[in-house]
């Protein structure tokens, strides 16, 4: 494919350049509060003194190092900060943040580089590169929020674990009460491209001289994805949950009305995107809306599939806009904490309180990537239901064409041998492209519709629901 060459050539020459990572973290213009000494905290606790900042206590001849302790309702007001290159040597998890964040730029522009090439090349024998690349992405950011999780699971006096595995068996059932509800509230069309997968694969076996009622039975594919989506659901439980906290954090630092209103936007997103495939909701009303006696359609299913394409890019455009908001109000815990500290009485010791304020920032990427991962998941998702699904960008009816499903499956093919290297090699590669063929005949567009249209919706369904949870939680259940 002479695409390849371009897109290698394309990653070669933006090595030369400044991580994408970096320069994206930077422009957020974020700044962080810095601890103070211990000198600092002495001066403003009223001891003056200067020498020893622990008093010893010598018990058997060996010297006992007491830490100094201050008042809590000190006057301590934090320095602010910018984050610079250095800074970031100290984040956890500030190499896989880097890593996510590049290898999907670098996709996403191998995604679109790939999408006008088809549109104006029209190959019909090349595989489609960027198939690979979304794929690669949605692993690297399901192996992040895995790695997050068992961070979660180490956690021995916490009670994360707790949440991780209650979360974990309550998507479980809401998977598997989704799974049955039928196509005319929730139209998936998972029903319709299951059954087109098992007659297709029952037609190749039958091909094959294999006799078989099917590759599994719909009952076990479902428990399978029911599985599947509790360990999203699990994985997704703390992203949700901090996004709540972070949601009324930064409702609270903004000023302007618009911003307010964007802040709403973006934590609604998800519901948005789960109503876009509530039938009667959407797409019952959008298409036939009552117009008097009679109801006129407003568009073909395939602007409707089109446009619902586009309403879950904006809304992740618009998730990955508000992103410094939510960073900045993250950062701001390091001073909500010393001004809850100074409502209480009793004393605390200078490295308590450096650890408190410290513990902020050292875990920005922890929270970026909660933040990023899950909008990455649903970003690339929906790339692949737009592909693999044979949808369009365009919104005009005639720019989608739906593939035909071919149930008449190549043959096993005779071939004659040839002697030469040449020949062999002509019967192999004849006998991958046959291979190929057939597997395309079974994995059919009906079937990836269908299945990439519910996992994108089911990852929508998660992060709006543990982040409601969280809003809830943060809101009336907590101690201000």
């Amino acid at each position: 494919s002479g695409l390849v060459p371009c897109l290698v050539e394309i990653l070669r020459v933006t090595d030369y350049y400044e991580s994408l990572c970096t320069l994206l973290f930077f422009s957020l213009s974020l700044r962080w509060y810095q601890h103070p000494s211990e000198e600092e905290l002495r001066i403003l606790a009223g001891k003056q003194q200067k020498g020893k900042s622990k008093k010893d206590r010598k018990y058997n001849g060996h010297i006992e190092n007491k830490p100094l302790t201050i008042p809590k309702d000190i006057d301590l007001h934090l320095e602010t900060k910018s984050v610079t290159e250095v800074d970031t040597l100290a984040l956890h998890y500030f190499p896989e943040y880097q890593w996510l964040v590049d290898f999907t730029v670098a996709a996403t522009v191998v995604y679109l580089v790939t999408e006008v090439y088809y549109s104006f090349m029209k190959p019909t024998q090349e595989m489609n590169i960027s198939l690979v690349w979304c794929l690669l992405v949605l692993s690297f950011a399901i192996k992040v929020l895995f790695s997050l999780t068992t961070h979660y699971f180490k956690v021995e006096d916490g009670g994360e674990r707790s949440v991780c595995v209650t979360f974990g068996f309550f998507f479980f059932v809401k998977a598997m009460a989704v799974l049955i509800v039928t196509e005319n509230y929730l139209e998936f069309g998972l029903e319709t491209g299951f059954t087109n997968f098992s007659d297709t694969a029952m037609q190749f076996l039958e091909k094959q001289g294999l006799e078989s009622q099917g590759p599994v039975s719909k009952l076990t594919f479902k428990f399978f994805l029911a599985v599947f989506c509790s360990l999203i659901g699990a994985f997704l439980t703390f992203p949700g949950l901090r996004l709540a906290q972070m949601h009324l954090d930064a409702l609270n630092l903004a000023t302007e009305k618009i911003t307010q209103t964007l802040l709403h936007i973006n934590f609604l997103a998800p519901l948005f995107m789960v109503l876009l495939w509530v039938k009667p909701i959407t797409k019952d009303y959008i298409m036939n809306p009552p117009l008097g006696k009679e109801s006129v359609p407003l568009m073909t299913e395939a602007t409707f599939d089109t446009l619902r394409l586009w309403l879950i890019v904006l809304l992740c455009v618009l998730r990955l806009a508000m992103m410094r908001s939510h960073l900045q109000a993250y950062l701001n815990l390091a001073q909500k904490c010393v001004d809850q500290m100074k409502k209480e009485a009793g004393r605390i010791s200078t490295v308590e309180l450096q650890k408190m304020v410290a513990r902020v920032f050292y875990y920005l990427c922890v929270i970026a990537l909660q933040y990023v991962a899950p909008l990455v998941m649903l970003l690339h998702m929906t790339l692949l239901l737009k592909t693999l699904g044979n949808h369009s960008w365009g919104i005009y009816p005639e720019a989608v064409s739906p593939l035909p499903v071919d149930n008449n499956l190549p043959s096993n093919l005779v071939y004659p041998e040839l002697p030469s290297p040449d020949g062999k090699m002509k019967v192999t590669v004849m006998q991958i492209t046959v291979a190929l063929s057939s597997l395309k005949n079974i994995f059919t567009p009906l079937l990836f519709r269908g299945l990439l249209s519910f996992l994108t919706w089911w990852i929508a369904a998660c992060l709006f629901s543990t982040s409601l949870f969280g809003l809830f939680y943060h809101q009336y259940l907590t101690v201000a």
